[in-house]
């Protein structure tokens, strides 16, 4: 009897338990729905097969000392990454200058603080020739929006009539207008040209002259909407008299309290991937924010696009960096383009221009795709592109191999804040007799900030965005997919942790993974309350093919390989091995990466012995570090091998 009530009792305990347990569930349901979810993600995305399917996602987080807002990181030959920040669009920073630039060895996980001489935010890179990377450009001022502006101020023209000498006129400099008597203050020091006299070629007569001009940003002496202009007049330039206050003076239409935008700066640094800091080269000739760095066939640089030290739009002054003599000089004539323009070079020596670029500028200048030729300024407009006025915070790769000249734009959106984008994908072949976009896979979702990286194995990883400008309302996209350029298809793959937006990138690592920097979202949540926060931590991806087994080796043989010379590895799987390549390493901002490529070697194997040959075409392969990857038969590539090319 007692033991069928303690049996009982127990029963009854049970029964109690689980009606307890079920009215908790009923009314934690969905959190226990979602805690098994997530469980169960974790588990499937971990499984070896969904891996080898998928790929895989970690995260690396640096300790807080070293974390930084990342906006430009660039492969080194060293195996490390610079990664920029600059300000790191923190205006406090700004302020205090405190400028920050980390290198990440993603072998080692060691992280070190680089000094950083200037603020290197926005500014534009590439590689060298001798594995340094040159970084031009940056900020001088950050931008006020209309209601934090409290002084009338703009952009004021003035002019040199005097053929005999140039004008220097210090910050601080004064203007006064003649019709409307306001006084405005110069903030910057401002070289004037002389004149230029003119003459008839057959008479010899004289003309007359063409002022020399000078731009200078200026500002109302005090604060308020009295001291606007809402039109074009003559200014005066105080403390001059005479002959010098009738040929020199200031023309500005309105002045007012409308948006200053930022404005960049002329410094330009090599950084030495070897000794690990910044040197200083001659500055560039125009102040530049938001401009591209595109490395040239013979080893020199063309900087294009930007605004300048007044945050006006650089009106198409492009210029050449020379490496040899660190110094820049202007192209013969000028082209204007938005900022961070997508510039590549091509196999016969034009540039191509896909249409892709990061913001400033207006909606109906330099936005239309073509080839470039800079020795006769020549653009051939290529034609076809769908969804051409959403081109705007899209990403352009160049599809592997680089032989083929194909490239691939992907996404974009409306010019400035937009709410538009687009999930269009276009190519274009520009081996074609006239070349033409055709519309390729489309995306999902509308998608701006894409990023975009080519893997050893010649497909393309396409990963992140946004549907909104900078990730408003929430937008951001945690999809991935792997494109296929000889299939022209798209695969889904593992998604990523992390969203990314503005001011995210990615590159690919020599052992075959992908990182992935920053994102810079305008809010904090869906309803637009509160402020964005800077993504700090590195995300890596590991592709499918690093979980299909062991991979093939690749060793010793030279650092150094010619243009059409060969060079003579080992690897225990040469047998195996299918293909080769050279992929130049990445230096990415802004989703614009315009210096990878990835170029096909031929390839011979012998016993252990594996045997690649350089192309002999400059324009193909620039002079410069390339990591070398061989593929066996199942698309899985080695550990890359550093060879220069001199």
């Amino acid at each position: 009897m007692r033991g069928r009530q303690a049996g009982f009792r127990r029963a009854r305990r049970v029964g109690i338990g689980a009606v307890a347990v079920l009215a908790l569930a009923g009314m934690n349901g969905p959190w226990l729905y979602r805690f098994g979810a997530a469980r169960y993600h974790q588990y499937k995305i971990n499984e070896s097969g969904y891996k080898a399917a998928n790929g895989h996602w970690d995260i690396v987080e640096f300790p807080k000392e070293y974390r930084q807002d990342t906006i430009h990181a660039v492969l080194l030959h060293t195996g490390k990454v610079l990664l920029v920040a600059g300000s790191g669009n923190n205006q406090a920073n700004f302020d205090a200058r405190r400028f920050d630039s980390r290198l990440w060895d993603p072998v080692a996980g060691t992280v070190e603080r680089v000094p950083t001489p200037d603020d290197l935010f926005c500014s534009g890179h590439t590689q060298l020739a001798d594995g340094s990377v040159l970084i031009a450009g940056g900020t001088k001022r950050y931008e006020k929006l209309k209601g934090d502006v409290t002084k009338a101020g703009g952009l004021m023209i003035v002019h040199n009539e005097n053929p005999d000498q140039p004008v220097t006129l210090p910050a601080g400099t004064t203007f006064t207008g003649r019709a409307n008597g306001k006084t405005f203050v110069s903030k910057d020091p401002v070289l004037v040209p002389r004149a230029e006299k003119n003459f008839d070629r057959g008479t010899g007569r004289f003309l007359g002259n063409t002022p020399g001009l000078g731009r200078i940003y200026v500002e109302a002496l005090r604060s308020g909407t009295a001291y606007e202009t809402g039109a074009q007049d003559n200014y005066r330039i105080r403390g001059l008299t005479g002959a010098d206050a009738r040929n020199t003076y200031g023309i500005a239409q309105k002045l007012a309290l409308d948006k200053k935008d930022f404005q960049g700066i002329r410094d330009a640094y090599e950084f030495d991937p070897v000794a690990e800091r910044y040197v200083r080269v001659d500055p560039m000739n125009e102040a530049r924010w938001y401009p591209t760095l595109t490395a040239l066939s013979d080893g020199r640089v063309l900087g294009v696009s930007g605004l300048d030290d007044i945050g006006q739009l650089v009106p198409g002054k492009n210029e050449v960096f020379d490496p040899r003599t660190r110094k820049w000089t202007y192209t013969p004539k000028t082209r204007q383009f938005p900022t961070y323009p997508a510039l590549f070079p091509t196999l016969d020596g034009r540039i191509f221009y896909s249409g892709s670029n990061a913001g400033y500028g207006p909606a109906d200048v330099g936005r239309d795709p073509g080839l470039w030729d800079l020795a006769s300024n020549r653009f051939t407009k290529v034609p076809g592109l769908r969804d051409a006025a959403l081109t705007e915070t899209s990403a352009t790769v160049p599809l592997p191999p680089a032989q083929d000249q194909k490239y691939l734009v992907v996404g974009g959106g409306g010019v400035g804040e937009s709410k538009r984008s687009s999930p269009r994908t276009r190519l274009v072949d520009l081996t074609a007799k006239h070349p033409r976009f055709t519309d390729g896979p489309s995306l999902e979702k509308g998608t701006r900030y894409p990023q975009t990286s080519i893997l050893p194995d010649d497909s393309v990883l396409v990963s992140g965005g946004s549907r909104d400008y900078r990730g408003r309302g929430d937008s951001d996209i945690l999809q991935a997919r792997l494109y296929d350029p000889r299939a022209n298809t798209f695969t889904r793959v593992a998604d990523p942790l992390v969203g990314r937006d503005y001011h995210a990138g990615s590159l690919l690592l020599p052992d075959g993974r992908v990182m992935f920097f920053g994102s810079d979202p305008l809010y904090g949540d869906k309803a637009g309350t509160r402020p964005g926060v800077f993504e700090q931590r590195i995300e890596i991806y590991s592709p499918p093919y690093l979980y299909r087994g062991p991979r093939p080796t690749l060793s010793g043989g030279p650092r150094t390989v010619a243009r059409g010379a060969s060079a003579t590895f080992t690897s225990r799987h040469a047998a195996a091995l299918r293909t080769a390549r050279l992929i130049r390493p990445s230096a990415s901002t802004h989703v614009t990466d315009v210096d990878q490529r990835s170029i096909a070697v031929a390839l011979r194997t012998s016993g252990d012995r594996v045997t690649v040959t350089v192309p002999k075409n400059r324009n193909l392969v620039p002079s410069g570090w390339y990591m070398l990857f061989v593929d066996d038969e199942k698309g899985t590539p080695s550990t890359a091998q550093w060879v220069k090319v001199p």
